[in-house]
């Protein structure tokens, strides 16, 4: 006689078949790209890092980024268009796109693009200014800052619900011509001459060499079969062509990604500055008005042929992963509480980077034994480093060479409490990168910093 197969058997049956069988092909398909993009630029008499706001615009200062979802928990990459956001002003707007987007704050990346006419953001100079009672908190108060955080987080709620499937990712590269040149320039016997800044107006400094830079632009893509969802593109320099004028200004490298918007709207276009320290403009720009404008063209150039050169692979789950790794960076030795207090009480409030405040802030969260975390994006063979400060190019041309086997860039300017960082050779060499009005930590950052590249890279 036929066996006859109970019920309840062949319905577990078919159960653990769904299991084994449907779940894995339903995750292999599972990677999404939600994108979000809100106006950052502030409002007519509030402070930026130079000057108070004169008037406004036509191109606006932006916060934009994506939520890669699928993968363990959400991942969140954002780029802000202001000078800088370091300290308790990075943890807020890591905090509140990890809550926006439900993940953890721990694989939330969050940087700025370095442009001089916009703001900057540090809640903890803020709080340590009250604490002092110093009446005017000038680019400190944080009023605007908590109003971007606050559109970034309803940004990131509304666009979760319509994130698009990811099939594919995307890697070009491409060289930018005649826009980027070290700053630091070594004369006779070793010694620096004047520093080749984002506008030199010394002809003999224009005309000697780039020097060591990274000439390449690298773009990371998203794409749901042909469309383009969102494009991420990494160059090293410092943006500015020039500044001061009271007018928010998203510079030559904003300009630059609006072009490249406008000759691609499907897709959200995100860019951050890579390890330019110590690389700018100044040998292809004498501080001419017209130049903006022709930094900007040649670099969207670089876009438009890295973009083209883009080779796309199928893009599933176990391609896409999030590691990090926390450093402690500890405050220079220049760093001495009691003297930065009594100028800060004794000056008016110094506008620009870096001031009195801000390496007050910087030595509150040393004191506090407070962690960097410096993250990694993996996506199939590329890896996107996440680092703070203002890194010397030569970070990242090392950690590219740590690994040719791979498609390596680097997003710098994250936490920006360090200030500039250089090499352990830069700080024994001097400049004005290195002087203790303008960087908050030592020589050690090198082995510090590269140790933990080296472990991401690893992985």
């Amino acid at each position: 006689m036929p066996t006859i197969v109970p019920r309840a058997f062949l319905q577990l049956a078919l159960l653990l078949l769904a299991l084994f069988v449907c779940k894995p092909l339903a995750r292999a398909e599972a990677i999404k790209i939600a994108t979000f993009d809100v106006d950052a630029t502030p409002p007519v008499g509030s402070a930026m890092a130079y000057d108070k706001v004169k008037r406004l615009d036509e191109l606006t200062l932006r916060a934009r980024g994506i939520v890669i979802l699928g993968q363990e928990e959400p991942i969140v990459l954002c780029a802000v268009d202001w000078i800088g956001i370091g300290n308790e002003g990075h943890d807020a707007f890591c905090q509140a796109l990890a809550a926006a987007a439900n993940t953890s704050v721990h694989r939330v990346a969050v940087h700025a693009l370095h442009q001089h006419d916009a703001p900057g953001c540090d809640f903890t100079g803020e709080r340590i200014m009250k604490k002092l009672g110093v009446a005017d908190l000038g680019r400190c108060e944080g009023t605007f800052h908590r109003e971007v955080v606050a559109r970034l987080t309803t940004a990131v709620k509304t666009a979760l619900p319509l994130a698009q499937p990811a099939t594919h990712a995307g890697w070009g590269e491409a060289k930018a011509v005649e826009v980027a040149s070290n700053r630091r320039i070594v004369g006779p016997e070793g010694r620096l001459r004047p520093m080749r800044g984002s506008a030199t107006k010394d002809a003999s400094l224009r005309a000697e060499p780039e020097g060591l830079i990274d000439p390449v632009v690298s773009q990371l893509s998203f794409w749901n079969g042909d469309k383009p969802l969102a494009v991420l593109s990494y160059y090293a320099c410092h943006p500015q062509s020039y500044y001061r004028t009271g007018v928010p200004s998203c510079d030559f490298p904003g300009i630059a990604r609006f072009m490249r918007g406008q000759s691609v709207p499907e897709a959200l276009h995100v860019h951050f500055n890579g390890a330019g320290g110590n690389v700018a403009a100044g040998k292809y720009n004498d501080g001419s008005k017209e130049n903006r404008l022709t930094l900007a063209t040649r670099l969207a150039e670089a876009m438009t042929k890295a973009y083209a050169a883009t080779e796309k692979f199928p893009l599933t789950t176990g391609d896409v992963r999030w590691s990090y790794e926390p450093v402690r960076l500890p405050a220079g030795k220049h760093l001495i509480k009691e003297d930065l207090e009594k100028t800060l009480l004794s000056t008016s409030v110094r506008m620009g980077y870096i001031g009195q405040i801000d390496q007050l802030s910087f030595l509150d969260r040393d004191q506090a034994k407070h962690q960097i975390e410096i993250g990694c994006l993996s996506v199939g063979p590329a890896r996107v480093l996440h680092m703070p400060g203002e890194l010397f190019v030569e970070y990242q041309l090392n950690a590219k060479a740590l690994r040719p086997d791979l498609k390596v860039a680097m997003a710098a300017y994250g936490d920006y409490g360090p200030g500039y960082i250089g090499t352990r050779a830069a700080y024994a060499q001097g400049g004005y990168e290195m002087e203790p009005r303008s960087t908050n930590v030592g020589p050690e950052s090198e082995e510090i910093l590269m140790g933990a590249v080296k472990k991401l890279l690893a992985r």
